[in-house]
């Protein structure tokens, strides 16, 4: 144990802390949640005010760095990567990507220590994404929910000039609903299965999956992306869970009805949005399939034994013809309007 990791709490259990009566997996809500906006208690966008913390592994905080480069936030919104080190994974996220395992900017070796400076008395886990003042080290807010709505309007000041409008206003409310049937259907009902502690609740939690993707199988037939021809937050939503299932979730899930790879629409609409370079940059294939033991005497899965063989840019780069699904078949993104922000 380091020096540093003395006087810091163990991180709480998914599956002693997180479970019902039932066995389901019951995911613990989100604890800074204040949004941003105009109003007296809400927080304030600014430029260089805040710093972004996040993981290569969770596809929530993936949604918030993919949305982050796609507007064009890099220098308005810091960043940085958490990960976990052998001796000190009870403690959580830690900046092991950084020398001494410290995040330059604030100096902090875990996230759970603005965590604690936000709220002394948090009991739970400390989690990615998490946007930090960099002003008071705090834990401003981790609400995976709505932080890339936050970043799409509330910092539209400090956008790139030509940025996307991924939330556009006249589909905000379709976005809002698709984005909530998404999340226990798709974005959770992975971990639903994964946590489970009855077989009851992990058929569930299979059965809202699978119906679910063939719904969407047939929606990606006759649209390029999910709400027609330009990439919206929905999108970014399924893909950062999709590009995960066959590459890790799968390790800890029993027979699986389909791959990914395996709906027509699907893996061609997940290769179409790969090429766009901010979700190239910020999926880290061989990262998420890496083994999940260093002791190579046990059977080990199928990535593990091979992930250094696969070709993960070639499978996600292949052709796919998408774009004759699409009016603009050379634009996959809606501009902003101006007068309609």
């Amino acid at each position: 144990m380091s020096s540093s990791s003395i006087g810091q709490k163990i991180r709480p259990k998914e599956i002693e802390k997180e479970i019902d009566e039932r066995g389901a997996f019951i995911r613990q809500p989100n604890h800074f949640t204040t949004p941003f906006g105009d109003g007296e208690n809400e927080l304030k966008a600014d430029s260089g005010k805040y710093r972004l913390f996040w993981a290569k592994g969770c596809h929530w905080s993936n949604r918030a760095s993919i949305v982050r480069e796609l507007l064009g936030l890099t220098d308005a919104i810091g960043i940085n990567l958490e990960g976990h080190s052998k001796e000190n994974r009870a403690f959580g996220w830690e900046f092991v990507y950084n020398e001494d395992n410290k995040d330059p900017v604030l100096g902090a070796q875990y996230l759970s220590e603005f965590y604690y400076n936000a709220d002394p008395d948090y009991e739970g886990r400390c989690t990615v994404p998490a946007l930090v003042d960099v002003t008071t080290k705090k834990v401003v807010n981790n609400d995976y929910h709505r932080l890339t709505n936050y970043f799409e309007v509330a910092f539209r000041p400090f956008q790139a000039p030509d940025a996307p409008d991924l939330y556009p206003v006249e589909l905000r409310k379709e976005i809002d609903d698709y984005n909530d049937w998404l999340f226990p259907n798709i974005n959770n009902a992975t971990y639903r299965m994964m946590f489970a502690q009855s077989i009851t609740a992990y058929e569930e939690a299979f059965e809202d999956f699978y119906r679910a993707m063939d719904q969407i199988e047939e929606r990606l037939s006759e649209n390029r992306f999910l709400f027609g021809d330009y990439v919206t937050d929905s999108d970014v939503r399924l893909f950062v869970t999709l590009a995960r299932f066959d590459t890790h979730y799968y390790r800890n899930l029993g027979p699986i009805k389909h791959r990914v790879v395996d709906y027509k629409n699907i893996w061609a609409y997940l290769r179409d949005l790969y090429v766009i370079p901010a979700f190239r940059n910020n999926t880290y294939f061989r990262d998420i399939a890496a083994p999940q033991s260093e002791n190579k005497s046990f059977f080990q899965d199928f990535n593990s034994r091979f992930v250094s063989q696969i070709d993960y840019e070639g499978i996600w780069s292949a052709p796919q013809e998408r774009k004759e699904l699409s009016k603009t078949p050379e634009e996959k993104f809606k501009r902003h309007e101006k007068g309609n922000e």
